[in-house]
């Protein structure tokens, strides 16, 4: 069922270039719970750690170890590999929820010992029993004795004329020497076999009686290794269920790693299938594309209709959703902003995509596509894509059938995908709240696809426009308006129509989301310099006060003096001291504006509007404010620019007044979406300066803030805060 979804979605090659990362094939489905498989994958992407070696499966193993069945050695090998790699992963330094998942797997004593009876190649160790040394050094010296004899043979005088050549011929794993005729005068051999020019292999009866003594050292060896078969499984058997799990958990590890490692090879990033019901999708390209055309897709509604040119990419944006959620189910890294995309989990995927029709089955394509929408109805939550839904029958039929087939599925726990290139349907679906609409655009003035979509209108075909760019004469195209219709090509010009407004309000739009968030950065910058005056002007008022109140101070300490020398000091420097705090006080000079006058104010340019009794309104590019006369300065620049739309933007104080934030217990995710809005607030209610408590802990969440930070284009600099305010455990940033 997975590969089939797969071919459909064209996602075979990139599912085969994963499976090359695991250690064994298996299943793409993790078993267990998601959102702690996702922890683990994240974790275990910031530990450095080398990928396990191929290891067989290891099922049919198990399952002789429970009926007291003997393993041979290279089966025993593959357990030993893996408890290997189990120690090295207990030798690394993991993050928390990995060090609790791989200290929780102790390896037994009796099986540790196994494992140190191998070497890296899989056999024996000699050291292990001093027989497989006996017999080691018995076959070294017997393939010794071989070599020898060859080399005396070879150089013999009286075999010399036979020898058609020096050389040493394997012939069914024998070393044999390639002789004439009339061999047999001279040297006791066995013709092994005979050469392509008439020549006979032969077998020397010295070589021969080496060969079988070396026969007979294999043996004994061989039941050396049985008899260790025989004790290594009866000692596995007594520990099957703790190899059951060891097993099992390198599976589990197996799908982790190579997840990780296949991320971090084609730089991909993972989304973990959420339980809202859309599918937002950011910078998201197909993982079968070269060099694609990143996209973003708002999917929240239940049915996406996508209409327009052909090969304007309506299919493959069809198996691209299909391809993120099967991606995402099965936790599968791909091309992606993860941060800002999300995808809902499915219980099922299906994609009526090919062309069903069977001359075997008998079977047209209409009764095909009809045959695959009837199981529909049986099924839940799943998403489905439809690619040229009329496809194989009259258009204008099938919009009604599968209009009514279409509100019907609707009621159903189900996303559906469609394509045509057929505007009846999407203009009978158009009005349900339920269906989005997308329209593949075509550019007419390079008469080639975009590749780019435009929601909530109906696209145009492009039929005409394609012929004529494929080579059909201006004349038949021509002709072919004439008979296809007035009426029908007004309608095709209103769709144009409709689409180039679309799109010239997409521009103007965004234009005056520019011009809106320029008026709202003055504001909060305003904001932010009126803050700080009155904070100066608080500060002045209490130095003076504070001054003033040691002046009255000095007047009392004369007033209690006896000695009138020392009161009349002591006044003096009381009247002297309230002279100095008097000549403090804030003062402006006198000046005379007008209406038109450009002023500055609190570090920013502005043209005077009007002026009443001692205040007056001020244009500050485009945003009017009130001002004391008294505080304003006059300016020689030129009138600051004036912005052509201006828009009624009102900004609502946030409902806090503290300058810390605390994000101990969050996950990353959470704390990092707290963060954003908390800066966002701080800004506009004017602090310049916020403490981050985030605690040490790991240091994965006070890594994401600090990362997160760097990112925020208002953070001028931020730094670990002192010992006395939470040293590591906080983030000092300056706004």
């Amino acid at each position: 069922m997975i590969d089939t979804i797969c071919n459909k979605l064209d996602l075979t090659d990139f599912i085969e270039d994963f499976k090359s990362f695991l250690a064994r094939t298996k299943p793409l489905h993790i078993d267990g719970d998601v959102n702690q498989h996702k922890k683990f994958i994240d974790e275990l992407s910031g530990v450095d750690f080398t990928p396990p070696k191929e290891i067989q499966n290891l099922d049919s193993s198990l399952m002789y170890l429970k009926k007291q069945g003997i393993l041979k050695l290279y089966e025993i090998f593959e357990f030993i590999k893996i408890i290997w790699y189990f120690n090295y992963l207990k030798k690394l330094n993991h993050t928390p929820i990995m060090r609790e998942w791989i200290d929780k797997i102790i390896i037994p004593p009796e099986i540790m010992e196994i494992a140190n009876y191998f070497d890296d190649k899989g056999n024996l160790k000699p050291s292990v029993d001093e027989r497989f040394l006996q017999l080691a050094n018995a076959l070294k010296r017997n393939k010794s004795d071989i070599k020898e004899s060859l080399s005396r043979l070879i150089h013999t005088k009286k075999l010399s004329p036979y020898l058609v050549n020096t050389q040493i011929h394997y012939i069914d794993e024998s070393e044999t020497l390639l002789v004439r005729g009339g061999f047999n005068h001279v040297l006791k051999a066995t013709v092994i076999s005979r050469s392509s020019g008439g020549f006979f292999y032969v077998l020397p009866e010295s070589i021969a009686n080496l060969k079988k003594q070396q026969a007979s050292f294999y043996s004994q060896r061989d039941e050396l290794i049985y008899e260790y078969e025989k004790i290594i499984s009866a000692l596995f058997a007594k520990f099957e269920k703790f190899l059951n799990f060891i097993n099992r958990d390198f599976d589990r590890f197996d799908h982790y790693q190579a997840r990780v490692k296949f991320a971090k090879s084609y730089d991909l990033e993972f989304v973990k299938p959420s339980r809202d019901n859309s599918i937002l999708l950011k910078n998201f390209a197909h993982p079968a594309l070269k060099d694609p055309k990143l996209i973003d897709i708002d999917f929240s509604k239940k049915i996406l209709l996508i209409t327009g040119v052909n090969a304007g990419g309506k299919t493959m944006l069809l198996k691209s959703l299909l391809s993120a959620v099967f991606l995402s189910k099965y936790l599968l890294p791909f091309r992606i902003d993860s941060a800002n995309s999300k995808v809902c989990s499915f219980k099922e995927i299906v994609a009526i995509i090919d062309d069903p029709q069977s001359v075997k089955n008998d079977i047209s394509t209409f009764a095909g596509r009809m045959s695959e929408f009837s199981k529909l109805f049986s099924k839940q939550n799943f998403i489905v894509g439809i690619d040229e839904i009329e496809l194989g029958t009259d258009a204008d039929e099938a919009a009604s059938l599968f209009k009514v087939i279409l509100q019907r599925l609707i009621k159903k726990d189900v996303k559906i995908v469609i394509t045509t290139h057929h505007k009846r349907l999407a203009a009978m679906m158009a009005t349900n709240t339920e269906v989005e609409l997308l329209a593949a655009i075509y550019d007419l003035v390079r008469q080639k696809p975009t590749f780019q979509f435009l929601s909530g209108t109906i696209g145009k075909s492009y039929a005409f426009e394609t012929a004529l760019r494929y080579g059909i004469s201006q004349n038949v195209i021509q002709e072919v308006k004439e008979q296809y219709g007035e009426d029908q090509e007004n309608l095709n010009e209103l769709i144009q129509k409709n689409i180039d407004l679309e799109l010239d309000f997409k521009v103007k739009q965004k234009k005056l989301d520019e011009d809106i968030e320029k008026t709202i950065r003055l504001e909060e910058n305003l904001k932010e310099q009126k803050y700080r005056a009155e904070e100066e002007l608080r500060k002045t008022k209490i130095a003076l006060e504070r001054e003033y109140q040691e002046a009255i101070n000095e007047a009392k300490k004369a007033a209690k003096s006896s000695d009138r020398a020392s009161i009349h000091r002591l006044l003096n420097k009381a009247d002297k001291k309230k002279k100095e705090a008097l000549t403090k006080e804030i003062s402006h000079d006198k000046v005379d504006f007008k209406v038109g006058n450009v002023v500055k104010y609190a570090g920013s340019r502005g043209e005077i509007i009007t002026i009443r009794n001692d205040m007056a309104f001020v244009d500050c590019t485009g945003v009017r404010i009130k001002v004391p006369l008294k505080d304003l300065k006059p300016s020689g620049n030129k009138k600051p620019p004036k912005i052509k739309q201006k828009s009624n933007i009102t900004v609502q104080k946030p409902q806090f007044s503290s300058v810390q934030l605390d994000l101990h217990g969050l996950r990353a995710e959470e704390a990092i979406e707290k963060l954003d809005k908390y800066l966002s607030d701080a800004l506009i209610t004017g602090y310049d300066e916020i403490l981050i408590y985030h605690g040490v802990g790991t240091g994965k969440l006070a890594y994401a803030v600090k990362t997160f930070l760097k990112t925020y284009p208002k953070v001028k600099s931020f730094k670990d805060a002192p010992a006395n305010m939470g040293g590591m455990g906080a983030t000092l940033v300056r706004l």
